[in-house]
């Protein structure tokens, strides 16, 4: 079968790719590279043994990318191409509208004009905004505290809407929750532009000097150390979670939402203890005020994607720490 990957050169994309060859998927590649880098395809083969199919090409250039559709027929569109940093969309929110989900509406006019009737979309728990309990179900209650959010959450709707009028297309939206870690290679890793946003970019930087040390945003939550807790998973797990959910979508029509996370809540300080632990290393650290917008926990309730992907995470957090450690030290 043939998969149409949008930002495949990414972070999760990236490893995504490598699972869909392991599991004996053909492969093409579309990215704009705004985000990641050519040299990704060089470092995917020397993993897989086979180089994917690559188009330079934005979701937004309608031209190029029915250029791809022509070309090639495909039997499901895995779509993970998207601005993500939270902070910028709140400085250029017209942008991330713009781009996020006008390109999506592209590639789902494309799908449709080429019979293209299944995707994997990736979406975030985000759009839980400040959850009201834990574990998060797949029902609790959709509030986004960002445009970044809030274009995660448009798009599930329309895609809701798209599935309740033609009832051959089948949408799987797969919330996931953090994700850290990197291909045991070492040879692909998370790698992003500027200020990281998420926690582990952000501690391998204080472990390599690269910031004199890290902040973290509180530590007068009603938590077990007083800082968030959060549900971090293991970016090949994430991998794995889309080619099940790929399985899922071709025998079952319809929209769903289903989580991605490994059910389970580690504090900030903890993360940081476990990297400290498994890598031998000392991350500095000092402590700030509370970050307007963070929850004090938020963690999956994971039981869906097990009952219908047959899915679990399989990987803890001394894994994600060791391979983002590992992926940080030899990635180019």
């Amino acid at each position: 079968m043939k998969i149409l990957v949008s930002g495949g050169a990414g972070y999760i994309g990236s490893h995504t790719v490598i699972r869909l060859i392991e599991n004996g998927y053909d492969v093409t590649v579309f990215d704009n590279l705004y985000n990641s880098k050519i040299t990704v395809l060089d470092k995917i083969e020397k993993i897989t043994g086979t180089r994917p199919d690559f188009r330079l090409c934005d979701m937004t250039e309608r031209k190029s990318l029915e250029a791809i559709f022509r070309e090639d027929k495909y039997d499901a569109v895995i779509h993970f191409a998207g601005y993500k940093a939270v902070g910028e969309s709140i400085e250029k929110p017209l942008m991330y509208y713009d781009n996020n989900i006008n390109g999506t509406l592209v590639i789902l006019e494309l799908m449709e004009k080429y019979g293209v009737k299944n995707l994997i979309f990736s979406s975030s728990a985000t759009v839980y905004g400040l959850p009201e309990k834990c574990p998060v179900d797949e029902t609790a209650p959709l509030f986004c505290l960002n445009p970044y959010g809030r274009t995660k959450l448009f798009i599930e709707e329309i895609l809701r809407d798209l599935c309740a009028a033609d009832k051959d297309f089948s949408a799987v939206l797969l919330r996931y929750f953090n994700p850290v870690g990197a291909h045991p290679s070492g040879l692909i890793a998370e790698d992003p532009n500027g200020i990281p946003n998420n926690l582990m970019p952000r501690i391998i930087q204080a472990a390599k000097g690269e910031i004199p040390e890290l902040q973290v945003f509180g530590d007068d939550y009603d938590t077990r150390d007083g800082t968030c807790i959060r549900d971090y998973i293991h970016v090949l797990d994430l991998a794995d979670g889309h080619v099940a959910a790929l399985d899922y979508a071709f025998k079952n029509k319809g929209s769903i939402p289903i989580n991605l996370g490994t059910g389970k809540g580690y504090t900030v300080l903890e993360l940081i203890n476990a990297f400290e632990k498994v890598n031998g290393i000392r991350v500095p650290y000092s402590i700030a005020p509370r970050r307007e917008g963070d929850s004090k926990s938020t963690y999956a309730d994971n039981s869906l994607a097990k009952k219908l992907l047959g899915w679990e995470a399989k990987l803890n957090v001394e894994d994600m720490c060791r391979d983002a450690w590992r992926g940080a030290v030899n990635y180019e």
